[in-house]
């Protein structure tokens, strides 16, 4: 393992020669599987909070949690981001990321465009360490009314999103930019990778609140209808964007049941090998 597996890291994780922030909860990869965290396009390691330790609690695995490139206390991004930056992400960085944490099996875990990078990976990437997937809030396609929340978002960024943002990434106009310039660009507009749900062939959990304004229910019927592997949809009521915020202990519930169903599986399979 080339990291410090601990809640407060020694060693820097470096890919490619990016230095990325990352913390690690519960058990080593050693131990017992693992789960990765892809944050929202405005995450870090601490704005996922305490969330990462309740779920390494509740489900026995370890949980792994870094910032992308640009986020958090990682070095900045090179901006402007392509169109196809979450494809990168996935295809480019993740493998790497995995490789240098010790992942061994378990599941990746991402928020909006992190759930988005991880469906990607999950749908191009042949890697039979990953045994299931949890998108929460994830995005497959531009939709009108979340790009209209973005464009809100970039009107009041100086007075008062960037105040807020200061306080976790080192570089909030990097992280801002990265995020909001792109989604906002006009090639943006038909943005769709859809299609990775027909590759996936590992089970699914999608979350999504019921009032997200991001993304309308139609992202994660996109799952339930394309996949041909298992998918558990956990959709909640009185919820907006951030489901493990705002109903935490539902989403938390959903996690650990979808966490303890696949570690049944492996030991079933295990056995009869």
């Amino acid at each position: 393992m080339q990291i410090d597996w601990s809640e407060t890291p020694a060693t820097p994780l470096i890919v490619d020669g990016v230095t990325l922030e990352y913390a690690a909860h519960g058990p080593a990869p050693d131990q017992a599987p693992t789960i990765v965290t892809l944050h929202e396009g405005l995450g870090c390691v601490a704005l996922w909070r305490d969330f990462p330790r309740k779920v390494a609690e509740a489900t026995g695995f370890g949980v792994f949690v870094y910032s992308r490139q640009g986020y958090g206390q990682s070095d900045p991004a090179v901006l402007p981001r392509p169109t196809d930056f979450m494809t990168r992400e996935a295809i480019d960085v993740v493998p790497h990321v995995l490789d240098a944490c010790g992942f061994r099996s378990g599941i990746l875990f991402g928020h909006s465009d992190g759930a988005t990078i991880a469906a990607i990976y999950g749908g191009s990437v042949i890697d039979h360490r990953v045994r299931g997937l949890i998108l929460m809030a994830p995005h497959f396609f531009t939709e009108p009314e979340g790009l209209a929340e973005i464009a809100r978002a970039a009107e009041t960024y100086e007075t008062e999103l960037r105040p807020r943002m200061a306080r976790y990434h080192r570089d909030p106009d990097n992280a801002f930019r990265g995020w909001a310039d792109t989604w906002l660009s006009p090639e943006f507009a038909t943005w769709n990778v859809a299609d990775v749900i027909d590759y996936l062939r590992i089970p699914v959990l999608a979350v999504q609140g019921r009032e997200d304004q991001y993304g309308s229910l139609a992202q994660v019927d996109e799952i339930e209808t394309r996949s041909y592997a298992p998918v558990d949809m956990a959709v909640i009521d009185d919820c907006r964007h951030a489901p493990h915020f705002e109903q935490p202990e539902q989403t938390l519930a959903a996690i650990a049941e979808f966490a303890a169903r696949l570690r049944r599986i492996e030991e079933e399979t295990v056995r009869i090998a």
